[in-house]
């Protein structure tokens, strides 16, 4: 018999659901709320949010952070902006459209109802973070300003000089910071969630290291939240912060959690390209440079193997002689079409020969047109800093004129290419967060459900927040509502017991393989099979050869890893270690979701599926679900897929146009 997930999707219109859901929810009386104690693991802007806002009603709340203040979980904090609809501009912005347009920048692959209370919240977010005091950029008669960002043909991004997700983070982080100080939040810095602690099938604590000293430490609570972000990590190259990683997630998943559409993962068109084989990040530049940076390539090959060779610049290619391939292809949209799809397009090119570096895997973006039109000035002033950090990075100041050709004058362009960002796939959680274990609820990148299969630009910090200030203070409630009837479980209950003592034996079991291989020497080994079979373009054939190919990375991991130290006190190397063990687990359920998905649809491409033209060509009579894969008792065994099918009752399910 077929296992049927229920979504808690509330009946009624898509844009009556969640008022009706917080009409009709239950809740917890005030004197109630002191008797609960909740954790919430990770303080990016989810994790922060939440914490900060479940301990000002009231409950006690255990923070964990893996670094030494919440003020470092930046991964997430990227420089671009944050959407809501409030329309300033006038340019024909709603709630209505901000969910069309994230619905169809998924490519359809996402759940109405969460998309839709995803836009509704939206408002509420740029309201409360004026109020904390972040810095929005302001136009000149001081209203707030916005830009427009990929997938959408309206100006409804916020900004902070470039550095959104960090001025978003300290507002949250001060959120927080208060109900430390009231001693309603109990912090805990350089501390990581080892595993999640189950009992009678509800999430009642977690086992949780202590990073500085090595020690294992218990922690019970009558719920379980965790905000640990994303999986991207697993390619070792990536925008996210270094120790970014999936062990948290694994942990639950493992446990029960199911794990949805881990095959949708983000590529990143505005990338700083690659230079050598020695790093350890990728270097994201914002999406909003797209605004006024025109991407082009050469259009004759001659012109690209003189680029790769070094004996031309792009500054001495002239205007005639670029092709604009984005504005050619699509456009309506142009140079502001989808990540997903800018990524690819990039990838075509390069791989037709026409990459711009010394790798060939690289296009301009140019600022010569806007520069020339608006004047260096105004230019600098939107992207001042992030062409000071490009010039730091790659010693080219791109506001710098090159030369004038035929009157036309020439700025240095910057370079960039497609990096694994952002991961749609997650934990999956129904309409109210809750995962698959009862008790357990996923917040932010880490829960599967905004996105579809590719992420609008701007809308990861949207989601983060709203999942930890407007969605989950409510949703928790209905859960919690019963377990101030419940005692609570002392922390040497046999399950904490046997959750600790699993993690200690693993713990030795990895420091007892004493072999001869450092974890960054075969995490990188690891990562370029993910890149090269599970990246942009992917094929049935590539994947299983991919996914046999990690499978022996398995057994090198297992029989050949190094870890030098002793597992007592601060020991990185270790803790890399037990975070590449579950890349691994993460990285075959990509390739086992990827290859059970035959058709293309937004971050993942199946080249056996595509248009005419090259797009991705879907298959929804036979994939409109999302998918979710059940833990089988072990690493090496194959996970079962579980479907939740999508319902669509607002939206029109289409082919995906950006071209008029």
């Amino acid at each position: 018999m077929a296992k049927i997930l229920d979504s808690k999707i509330p009946e009624g219109p898509v844009a009556e659901k969640w008022t009706n859901y917080k009409a009709h929810q239950r809740l917890v009386n005030p004197k109630n709320k002191l008797k609960l104690d909740v954790i919430v693991v990770g303080t990016g802007l989810a994790g922060a949010s939440a914490a900060a806002s479940l301990g000002e009603m009231g409950f006690t709340v255990y923070n964990f952070c893996i670094q030494d203040s919440p003020r470092r979980a930046h991964s997430i904090a990227a420089q671009g902006g944050i959407n809501a609809a409030k329309n300033y501009q006038n340019d024909g912005d709603s709630i209505y459209r901000l969910f069309y347009d994230t619905v169809k920048g998924g490519d359809y692959r996402a759940r109405e109802a969460n998309v839709y209370r995803l836009a509704e919240v939206s408002n509420s977010i740029i309201d409360q973070c004026v109020a904390q005091g972040v810095p929005f950029a302001r136009e000149y008669g001081g209203m707030l300003a916005n830009r427009s960002f990929g997938g959408a043909q309206v100006s409804r991004t916020f900004y902070a000089k470039g550095q959104t997700g960090q001025q978003l983070l300290l507002g949250a982080y001060s959120a927080l910071s208060k109900q430390v100080n009231d001693g309603r939040v109990k912090l805990y810095t350089r501390y990581e969630m080892e595993d999640v602690v189950v009992v009678d099938d509800h999430a009642r604590g977690i086992i949780a290291k202590n990073l500085v000293t090595g020690e294992l430490e218990r922690f019970s609570a009558n719920a379980v939240v965790i905000a640990t972000g994303g999986y991207g990590n697993a390619y070792f190259l990536s925008t996210n912060a270094m120790g970014c990683n999936c062990t948290a997630a694994v942990q639950c998943y493992r446990k029960g959690a199911y794990f949805a559409n881990p095959a949708f993962v983000q590529i990143h068109p505005t990338c700083i390209p690659v230079h050598g084989d020695k790093q350890s990040k990728l270097t994201l530049m914002s999406e909003s440079l797209r605004n006024d940076g025109r991407i082009w390539v050469p259009k004759n090959i001659e012109d690209a193997k003189a680029l790769q060779a070094g004996t031309k610049k792009g500054s001495d290619i002239p205007e005639e002689e670029r092709d604009y391939y984005l504005e050619r292809r699509y456009p309506a949209f142009g140079n502001l079409v989808p990540r997903d799809v800018a990524s690819r397009a990039a990838k075509e090119r390069c791989d037709h020969g026409f990459g711009v570096n010394n790798t060939g895997l690289a296009v301009f973006l140019d600022f010569s047109e806007s520069i020339n039109r608006l004047g260096l000035n105004v230019i600098r002033q939107r992207y001042g800093n992030l062409f000071d950090m490009y010039e730091e990075i790659t010693d080219v100041n791109p506001g710098e004129l090159a030369k004038e050709i035929n009157g036309i004058k020439y700025y240095n362009p910057m370079m960039i290419y497609p990096a694994i960002h952002y991961t749609m796939g997650g934990i999956w959680v129904d309409y109210e967060l809750q995962t698959t274990i009862k008790g357990l609820f996923a917040i932010g990148e880490c829960n599967f459900s905004d996105h579809g299969a590719n992420r609008l630009g701007a809308s990861a910090l949207m989601q983060g927040l709203a999942d930890g200030y407007f969605v989950l203070p409510y949703t928790i409630q209905n859960y919690l509502a019963d377990q101030s009837l419940w005692g609570k479980i002392p922390t040497d209950h046999p399950e904490f017991v046997k959750a600790e003592k699993g993690v200690q034996d693993e713990i030795d079991r990895l420091m007892n393989i004493k072999g001869k291989r450092s974890v960054d020497s075969i995490h990188k080994e690891f990562g370029r099979i993910m890149w090269d079979y599970v990246g942009m373009g992917r094929t049935k054939e590539g994947l299983e050869t991919g996914l046999q190919k990690m499978k022996e990375i398995r057994k090198e991991f297992e029989t050949n890893l190094f870890i030098p130290g002793s597992k007592e006190g601060l020991n990185v190397e270790l803790d890399k270690a037990i975070h590449l063990r579950d890349f691994i687990t993460m990285g075959e359920l990509v390739a086992y979701d990827a290859i059970s998905r035959n058709e293309s649809c937004g971050g993942h491409f199946r080249e056996e599926y595509q248009t005419e033209e090259g797009e991705a060509k879907r298959d929804d009579e036979n994939y409109f679900y999302v998918g979710c894969w059940e833990y089988k008792g072990s690493d090496t065994a194959e996970p079962e897929l579980i479907k939740e099918p999508l319902e669509y009752e607002a939206i029109k399910v289409q082919t995906r146009n950006y071209k008029n």
